[in-house]
């Protein structure tokens, strides 16, 4: 099964990518998402601005879309969609 890399804006990172292909279900529940919510995810885990930060994130997002949360929890959502704060990501 090949895993779906299509997000709203943002690419699948490396250590995001290398989490889910370890699990076929993992893949299957990462493609049942829509590209907004794959993109929550991958803003989500790369937003943060240390390396251990990151890398908490995304054991955090592997153990949540296990539980069957389709997008981060308490995560405002990705600044990259909102035209007000665009001027911040350049």
């Amino acid at each position: 099964m090949s895993l779906n890399s299509n997000t709203a804006f943002h690419d699948l990172n490396d250590a995001l990518k290398n989490a889910l292909v370890t699990d076929e279900k993992l893949i299957e529940i990462w493609n049942s998402l829509t590209d907004i919510q794959r993109n929550e995810w991958v803003c989500y885990t790369t937003l943060a601005k240390q390396e251990s930060t990151r890398d908490k994130r995304v054991v955090r997002a592997i153990e949540d879309l296990q539980k069957g949360k389709r997008s981060p929890c308490c995560w405002p959502g990705c600044p990259h969609r909102r035209t007000k704060a665009a001027k911040f990501f350049k």
